[in-house]
């Protein structure tokens, strides 16, 4: 008897799921590599004290972005995933991507240390030598991959080019091999011997999703319905199992086989599932040779329930674009104010009373030039010409990216006594510029002139 297969719907994910990991891969491993003007896109950097965000550099001094930043961060994990539940971990997770290099391409295909793929369920049988010779060579394989996933990883910290120049003299660098190596031997441990074991109970993402997820959440879905399984998709209420006639599930049991988290997908969704449907995937060959559509697929509960199509824009999607788009918002802004020079001024004592009533303030004045070239910077007294600068008197050279401390004394002659008892704090307002620049650079800083009493003159 011949099967019409003319109307069956296959969709398998394994193409797109492996472009998704190259493509990640890529993209991971050459960002630090792309400059926009001579800076990172992103970098985060406690040698120098710098963050990059896409081709400007912000100093310690203007971290006030790093909350808007870790908000965006959260706000987007939340969004993803209750709109697609795990997929970032099925998809485009390093802690996948890792696994299936090392699992699937270099234990089975490279060394046919595994024979099949499509059970993940049994491990090799190490007591045979051949087996060990062939382990021995992919933990090798392992290592030095592990260490280029580690220097990738601490480019994000490091400049490439600082990182090369460091590890060139290391006993200068200890802790960046430190953080090498540990990262390093992390790697190996999470991806040889805990394996999937990290997603299952180590990850905290595993533990937050419940809570993100609703009934329209996207996620590896089994059609409970079709298939005549007895647990629903939440795996709590016992449903009655359809006649035999109805299931259409055969019971190959190829979708638990192919799991790499060990789990069934047929008893609803499991805080162990990652998203990656290669259920689907098997499912797919099964019941394609059936003439059926799959069992399992990327849907939500509620368009298995009502054989409808995914809401996607629902309230909680709506709320989670428009805390992105504030917050987006908020970001741009407060990175438009990022200024070209900084100005840090500390008073350094209370006055001095000279010689012909002269009363002088110091003052020490941090300058940073977040510049990528040198200038020639000096001040000068906005809104108080009774007020002057005895030193320093001339301009003063600083260097791309360099700190400079500068003890200031200003000074008056005349007599600006407010209170015959009392300090009078007079407030100054500091303009700060470039003298060699084509373009303006000037900030401007707030600070007090303190003058004595005059009982005290």
């Amino acid at each position: 008897m011949s099967v019409d297969k003319s109307n069956i719907t296959i969709t398998q994910y394994f193409k797109k799921r492996y472009i998704m990991y190259v493509v990640t891969t890529i993209l991971i491993f050459c960002l630090p590599f792309i400059q926009i003007n001579g800076n990172q896109i992103f970098l985060l950097s406690f040698d120098h004290q710098q963050l990059h965000l896409f081709g400007i550099v912000f100093n310690t001094q203007e971290f006030y972005l790093m909350p808007f930043l870790l908000i965006l961060m959260f706000l987007a994990i939340f969004f993803l995933t209750n709109l697609a539940g795990r997929v970032w971990c099925g998809w485009a997770c390093p802690q996948t991507i890792f696994r299936v290099l090392y699992r699937d391409f270099i234990e089975t295909k490279l060394l046919r240390l595994r024979k099949k793929m499509q059970n993940r369920q049994i491990e090799p049988d190490m007591s045979l030598r051949a087996n060990q010779f062939k382990k021995a060579i992919a933990l090798i394989l392992w290592i030095i991959l592990s260490f280029v996933a580690a220097s990738n990883f601490m480019w994000y910290f490091v400049p490439p080019l600082d990182f090369f120049a460091y590890i060139q003299d290391p006993l200068e660098h200890k802790y960046l091999l430190i953080f090498l190596f540990g990262i390093a031997i992390f790697l190996i441990a999470d991806i040889v011997f805990i394996k999937e074991n990290f997603c299952i109970y180590m990850c905290p993402y595993s533990r937050v999703q419940s809570v993100l997820y609703d009934n329209d959440t996207i996620m590896t879905v089994y059609d409970y319905k079709r298939g005549g399984v007895v647990f629903n998709p939440e795996g709590i209420k016992l449903w009655k199992k359809p006649p035999e006639s109805s299931a259409e599930c055969i019971g190959c049991e190829a979708c638990v086989r192919i799991c790499p988290t060990h789990i069934d997908i047929r008893k609803g969704m499991q805080l162990e599932c990652i998203n990656c449907l290669e259920c689907s995937d098997a499912c797919t060959k099964v019941m394609g040779k059936l003439g059926k559509e799959t069992l399992i697929s990327w849907t939500s509960p509620r368009a298995i329930d009502m054989r409808n199509k995914v809401n996607y824009i629902r309230f909680k999607t709506i709320a989670y674009v428009v805390a992105l788009g504030i917050t987006i918002i908020g970001l741009l802004f407060m990175s438009s104010t990022k200024e070209d020079m900084l100005l840090n001024i500390n008073r350094n004592e209370l006055y001095t009373i000279r010689d012909h009533h002269r009363v002088e303030n110091s003052y020490i004045f941090l300058f940073q030039n977040t510049k990528q070239e040198p200038y020639e910077f000096y001040f000068e007294i906005e809104n108080n010409p009774a007020i002057k600068i005895r030193r320093p008197s001339k301009a003063f050279s600083i260097k791309a990216g360099e700190k400079f401390k500068q003890i200031v004394v200003l000074y008056t002659d005349e007599n600006l006594a407010q209170d015959t008892q009392k300090d009078t704090h007079i407030p100054i307002k500091i303009k700060a510029y470039a003298l060699d620049s084509k373009e303006p650079i000037e900030i401007f800083r707030e600070s007090v002139f303190i003058y004595p009493p005059s009982k005290g003159l």
